[in-house]
């Protein structure tokens, strides 16, 4: 495993981060894993040198959190692992029990650290824009939870530039701490985040912590515009078909299965690799339902692409609608898919 600082901070992150989405209860999602399954994902990761992991309250509602807390606390020691986790989400019925409000994101934080069984974490994240709630209410509560010890460093997910510079520069006004990395959806089928995003991030030190680098599978090489999905979870994940399968997108998956086939390596570390080597990207988040999709995972972070690679699989590429975030679609299934 290689390492690297998490943007401008003095905190070591592993170049790929573990994403804990796949694990959780059925119940939300078919394709999920239990907690038997997923012991043997956590253990391979420890044991390949992954130190940073990422969940989400909404995950399995609080699920996810709960096992995650529990296979870390078992194998390993809470100072060797940076856990990060999201805020933003619809937790239950109630009009308080979701978004940014001072309310909500003091309320979630607590009962984040409960499942997490922890009394700190390291990277807390808002999971989306809140449109209903001031951004100055929301910076202000994330400030008090550092302050108090409860979180060490603040990250954001998927938004529009404008809103996160608003948001990095109110906090510089206000004296708040500020946020230090971003989530968002960057792939080789999805670069819309070059245009604006990424070059904010990289001009005020903040870490690029791509979701879905694989396109949720897309990019894996056992894709077809005419073959059927091969997995559960691609067949039941009708958020995932609002993003890909664009006759486009299928030529970028073409390069890719090239590039690996010369490589003699799969196309999903192909993918991947392209990612850790994108410029501005700190760690790609990887979430995993088999024990093969994470090795491969880890196996990426010492492919190095030659420069003809990267330009001949950057290519096919052509520019996409906003995707993931904003549209009042996305919005609405997120607040379910999350």
């Amino acid at each position: 495993m290689k390492y690297t600082k998490l943007g401008k901070t003095g905190m070591t992150v592993s170049r790929i981060c573990f994403g804990c989405m796949s694990y959780g209860d059925k119940r939300w999602r078919q394709w999920v894993l239990g907690e038997a399954e997923a012991r043997e994902h956590f253990a391979c990761a420890l044991e390949n040198g992954i130190t940073f992991f990422d969940t989400a309250d909404v995950y399995s509602t609080g699920v996810s959190e709960e096992i995650t807390g529990r296979m870390l606390k078992e194998m390993t020691q809470r100072d060797d692992i940076v856990l990060a986790t999201k805020v933003w989400g619809v937790m239950g019925p109630g009009q308080n029990r979701s978004g940014l409000s001072r309310k909500h994101i003091m309320e979630a934080c607590d009962a984040s650290l409960r499942r997490l069984q922890t009394d700190y974490i390291d990277l807390y994240q808002i999971h989306r824009w809140d449109y209903g709630t001031p951004i100055e209410e929301t910076l202000s509560a994330l400030d008090a939870l550092v302050r108090v010890g409860k979180v060490r460093y603040l990250g954001a997910s998927s938004m529009a530039a404008w809103q996160f510079a608003k948001a990095l520069f109110l906090a510089r006004e206000h004296g708040w701490y500020r946020f230090v990395s971003m989530q968002n959806h960057y792939n080789l089928v999805y670069r819309e985040e070059e245009r604006e995003m990424i070059p904010l991030c990289i001009d005020q030190g903040v870490a690029v912590l791509p979701w879905s680098p694989l396109a949720r599978g897309f990019l894996t090489g056992n894709r077809g515009p005419q073959s059927p999905t091969p997995t559960l979870r691609a067949n039941t994940d009708d958020f995932g078909k609002t993003l890909y399968y664009r006759e486009e997108d299928y030529a970028v998956a073409d390069a890719v299965a090239k590039v690996a086939a010369r490589r003699g390596t799969s196309a999903a570390q192909v993918a991947l690799a392209w990612v850790l080597q994108a410029p501005g990207v700190t760690a790609p988040i990887i979430g995993a339902t088999k024990l093969t999709h994470l090795q491969d995972s880890i196996r990426a972070v010492d492919l190095d692409l030659s420069a003809e690679e990267v330009a001949e699989l950057e290519a096919p590429y052509r520019p996409h609608p906003v995707l993931g975030h904003d549209h009042p679609t996305a919005v609405r299934m997120l607040k379910h898919e999350n």
